[in-house]
This record gives C-alpha cells, structure tokens and sequence, in this order.
C-alpha cells in the first residue's frame, strides 16, 4: 500500500462501503494504491469443495477448486501463492481471507510486474484479513455473502443449522479448531459449537435424534439451551442438566440429543467432559491414536432431570482431539461395512501433519468415499482440535 494511506485508513473506507458494495470498494482501493488490474473475492462453499466469485445474483462467475490450482492452494496452506501470467503481462496473487481461524475463502489481485514485491503482497494479506472482517459483519445486513457460498439451494433444516453455528474454525493462541458437516446442503440434526475465554473453552458437538426439520428444531432447542446454561456461569455438568431439563419439558422424552460437552482450562490443559450420547472421542498424541473412554451417560432430554457427572483428562502441548459423530462412526459401505475405528485411524494417521481445518475436511471425505456417495444416510459432524497450550 502508498504510505500515503496507511492500512488504518484503508480499513476505514471498508468499513464505510454499504454492505453490498464491500467489493467493489475493495476494487476501487487496490486500483488506486497499487494499480491493481483485477480484484475478485471468491468464497468457499458449504460443502469446501469449491471458491465462488462473489456476484451480484443472476450474474454468477466460474467456481474453482477450494484444494487444488492456486486459489486453492492459498486457501488450502493459508498462505499467500503468486502466479505468473502472461497475458497481460503481470503477478495474480491470491491471499487466504481469514477471520480468527475461520477460513472464508481467498482474494486474488491481479498486479503489475514491478509491483508484486514481498512486502507489497505482505500488506495485501493485511488486506486481505481486513475485508474478510467486514464479510463477516456485512453478513447481518446482507445475503450477498451467503448466496456466493451455495453451488445450490439449501434443505430448510440445513439453513437452519448453518446458521446456529459459530464459524467452522477458531484459532487462539492456545489452540487452533477446524470442523466440518455433512451432507452440507441437507444437514439436520448435528452441531458443533464453541466458547473461548479468559481462561477457559468450551466445546460441545450435538447430534440432534431424527432427520430433516424435525431434527433441526431439536438440535437448535438443545443448542439454544446449552448456550443459556453455559452463559449463566453453571458448571459444566449442570449446562447437561439444564439444557436435559429443556428437551424432556419439549418433548417428553419421545426425543433426545446426543451430546459431548468438553471444558478446556487453557492454563493447565486439564478437560473436564461429560459424554451424554454417542459422540466419539479420539487423541493423538506422538504417533499413537487413541479413543478416550468416557463415562457413557444419558442423551439429553432422554429422562426427566437425569443428573450429570464430569471426569477429567488432561492434554498436553502438541495433542490433536477429534470429536465425530454416530454419523460418521457407524456409517456403513453399500456392502454393509462399518467405517468404524480402524478406518478412522487410518486417515487420522495421513493427515496427523495437516492443519485441524484439513484434518477434519479429510474425515468426511473419507467417509463419503467409504459409503460410496456424498448422499449419506445420517448426518456426520467432525471436530478437530490442536492443543498447543499457554506457556509458563
């Protein structure tokens, strides 16, 4: 950028475009400070196969992969890629756009020969952070975002789901989170959710019982709950009870929630957990993968005030969690073969270097593979976790 405008200055002109304009704004920025010829934001779609232009309805522009070719590179490293062209003659850099961890898509800018220099395109990156920051807020005001993200029309269940979560990644210093849910556009009944603080975090992963909006409805009661309790300041153990307390008054016991409540101190690693259904637990940790066995107490709103325990585990600097759903370790092969553990481990051991967003992208891939079509039979939710802890 001209040092004529420093980046404060610039965000200020983001934050002053109406919602809908945020690109074109973007546009106009860069052509003036560094000659930008081409700006395009694309953004990631639900499912995290492709990065679609953002456009104004009905004009759309040509998606491309979110995992291979330079946008998807950039999107998939997180780290600036340049490419060469010739025609005209000039860099395109493409620069991951990212809000606290979670990972909406990647800006490409087109530049001029002499003008794509490393500190230059440090300084897009900047940019590139800023703007994915009012996507983030313009998102309230307008469906433009939204729309970008959608290779077709979500289920009513789905759109409900997607928007009860709070980002598909977090990144802190102590930690770094990365989930995903599938089938992405027909998601019912299966949530993460997650609250950082001060001093602690909290982790939950829900399975709703059912399908379609009945599931959904469920699921946004439990979440809902969950979240009253937790803001409240109960313990972790009586965010179960209250949150089991609301289900039952709903529905009688006739439906419950499968859920997996995890507290983080983020100074001591210590977790204290209470595993109330079916979701799975898994640590790796020096080479070795392994399930943490949990006390397997009552689904939410199962009974009337069942009451909840905690147990504790601890984690250490470098453990990587995982949290999946029964939609994912109890999904089946046309031959009837469970994915199961063995399987699960296998792809947990190929992706052990691979960031926790990737981690958790190549579960559900594998288990879409496994079952032989992304049409899956239950929905499947994956956490991944990477523990880095709080120095001493």
């Amino acid at each position: 950028m001209d040092a004529a405008e420093p980046l404060p200055s610039v965000e200020a002109r983001l934050r002053d475009a109406a919602p809908h304009r945020l690109v074109a704004t973007a546009r106009r920025v860069l052509a003036e400070r560094v000659g930008a010829g081409e700006v395009t934001l694309f953004l990631v779609d639900y499912a995290l196969s492709v990065l679609r232009p953002v456009s104004h309805l009905p004009d759309t522009g040509t998606p491309v992969s979110a995992h291979d070719g330079p946008q998807g590179k950039a999107f998939r490293e997180q780290s600036p890629v340049i490419e060469v062209v010739r025609s005209p003659a000039g860099h395109l850099v493409h620069l991951p756009v990212t809000v606290r961890g979670d990972r909406l898509g990647v800006l490409t800018v087109r530049l001029p020969v002499e003008a794509a220099v490393p500190d230059l395109v440090l300084q897009l990156g900047d940019f590139a952070t800023a703007l994915g920051h009012e996507v983030a807020t313009a998102g309230r005001d307008t469906d433009l975002f939204l729309l970008a993200r959608r290779t077709r029309r979500l289920t009513l269940a789905a759109e409900m789901q997607w928007q009860l979560l709070p980002a598909r990644g977090c990144a802190r210093d102590e930690f770094t989170v990365g989930a995903h849910l599938e089938p992405a556009y027909a998601i019912g009944g299966d949530n993460f959710d997650w609250s950082a603080g001060a001093d602690r975090l909290v982790l939950t992963v829900t399975d709703g019982m059912g399908h379609g909006i009945e599931a959904s409805l469920l699921t946004s009661l439990t979440v809902a709950a969950l979240r009253n309790a937790r803001r409240a300041g109960v313990p972790l153990a009586d965010q179960a009870s209250l949150a089991d307390q609301a289900v039952y008054s709903e529905y009688g016991g006739a439906k419950y929630a499968s859920t997996l409540l995890l507290e983080f101190d983020l100074a001591t690693g210590t977790v204290h957990a209470v595993d109330a259904g079916s979701p799975q637990l898994f640590r790796q940790r020096e080479g070795r993968t392994e399930q943490i066995e949990l006390e397997a107490q009552l689904p939410l709103g199962m009974f009337e005030e069942s009451v909840y325990d905690e147990q504790t585990f601890q984690v250490e600097p470098g453990d990587r969690l995982i949290v999946v759903s029964t939609g994912v370790h109890a999904t089946r092969s046309a031959s009837g073969i469970v994915f199961g553990e063995e399987v699960l481990r296998q792809i947990l051991s190929a992706t052990r270097d691979a960031a926790a967003h990737e981690t958790a992208r190549a579960v559900v891939a594998g288990l879409i593979e496994h079952h032989g079509s992304s049409e899956l039979a239950s929905d499947a939710a994956v956490v991944c976790l990477d523990w880095n802890g709080r120095p001493h």
